[in-house]
Parts: structure tokens; C-alpha cells; sequence
């Protein structure tokens, strides 16, 4: 079995309030040493077999379509991984 990781982030010129409030929560527990959190969406698409070309073709289309909003998000990646199992 594979699985095909999809990686969307807020597009990097969009404020992320998410990310600034896990960077606040880091400076109020004492955690230094990081100026900017952004925090983004990670899919896990399993395939039974090996993963072909035609299925990630499939997950780019899928990841452009429907599991990304195009105005705010970007797709970063779109890959095969093996299965842990």
C-alpha cells in the first residue's frame, strides 16, 4: 500500500492567525528562538499497491479542485510515501 501525502499552506503573502497565535502561545510558555509559525493542511490519500502516475495525477487534480482554495491556499506538494505498515 502507498499513500500519496498532499501538502496546502495559506499562500505566504496572507496573514495566518492560526500561526500567530501558536507563536504567541510559544513567547508566553518561554519557548524563544522562532519568529513565525504558519500552519497549513497535510492529506493522506492510501492507495491499495503501488502508487501509479495516473493516481498522482489524480491527487494533483484533486489537491488543485477540491482540497485547496486557490485565493488563500497553495499546494506545495503533492508525493508518494510508503506506507508504515
Amino acid at each position: 500500500m502507498a499513500i500519496i501525502v498532499v501538502e496546502v499552506m495559506p499562500k505566504r503573502e496572507l496573514l495566518d492567525p492560526a500561526g500567530k497565535a501558536v507563536l504567541g502561545a510559544f513567547h508566553r510558555s518561554g519557548i524563544e528562538g522562532f519568529h513565525e509559525v504558519r500552519i497549513g493542511k497535510r492529506f493522506e490519500l492510501h492507495v491499495d499497491g503501488p502508487a501509479t502516475e495516473s493516481h498522482l495525477a489524480d491527487a494533483r487534480k484533486m489537491a488543485d479542485d477540491l482540497l485547496s482554495n486557490g485565493v488563500i491556499e497553495d499546494v506545495l506538494d503533492v508525493r508518494v510515501e510508503d506506507s508504515p505498515a
